[in-house]
């Protein structure tokens, strides 16, 4: 219960009384806000649940999701054919549908000041192999699966903050991941568009494109690991 000082004075021109109010007005608010997701989405039909899930699974990618972005584009350059990205991309995929789902019913709740800056240095291991290997190994692919399932936590706090609808759970939850993936095969259009289709053959393109753009991720990410660990 909030109680107030009964000895306080207010002057003539009602100035403390006018901070009482507002102060009590925004804690009534914040309070309101806090519940108003869930009840305005459960007015919704069906269909607009649906549509409004996808748009912002995709705008989570494209343009929001700028670490996810780059975590993508690092899964694009190291794959010499669109078999190898397409495989990359569906582990990646399955990985962050699982911890999605998971975190999503509250099965796993995992702190997202930590998940962040984990984030951020996946997207530094995978430039920095970029970097120095040529073809994709064998263990790649568990990397990917696994810095997905951590990408997938980062996909549910975005998702816990927009709110589910109490009747359509589900179907936000598969709109939503329905979004990201569109959103990511966006990313890999738009590089194979820019880059794969046009210079992928040349003998210059890894010196030239490659490496130079993934070492360009692997600092932007390193700076965001210690930024996101409060370390600057």
């Amino acid at each position: 219960m909030l109680t107030l000082p009964t000895n306080l004075k207010i002057d003539s021109s009602g100035k403390k009384k006018h901070f009482i109010l507002m102060g009590l007005s925004a804690l009534s608010c914040n309070e309101i806000f806090a519940h108003s997701i869930n009840y305005v989405l459960d007015k919704k039909p069906s269909g607009s649940i649906t549509y409004e899930y996808i748009v912002e699974g995709f705008k989570h990618i494209l343009p929001l999701g700028l670490d996810h972005i780059l975590f993508v584009t690092c899964v694009f350059f190291l794959g010499k054919n669109i078999r190898e990205i397409i495989l990359q991309a569906s582990m990646f995929t399955i990985a962050h549908t699982i911890t999605l789902g998971l975190a999503t019913y509250g099965i796993i709740n995992p702190p997202i000041e930590w998940i962040e800056p984990i984030i951020a240095l996946s997207i530094v291991f995978l430039a920095l192999e970029n970097f120095m290997s040529e073809k994709i190994q064998k263990w790649r692919f568990i990397m990917i699966f696994s810095f997905g399932l951590v990408h997938g936590m980062g996909f549910a706090s975005a998702l816990d903050q927009l709110g589910m609808p109490r009747y359509a759970f589900m179907n936000a939850l598969i709109s939503f991941n329905i979004g990201v993936e569109l959103g990511q095969i966006a990313v890999i259009t738009a590089l194979y568009l820019i880059f794969g289709h046009w210079f992928s053959a040349q003998p210059w393109y890894r010196k030239r494109i490659v490496q130079p753009i993934s070492l360009c991720i692997a600092m932007v990410a390193f700076y965001w690991t210690i930024q996101r660990i409060g370390w600057i």
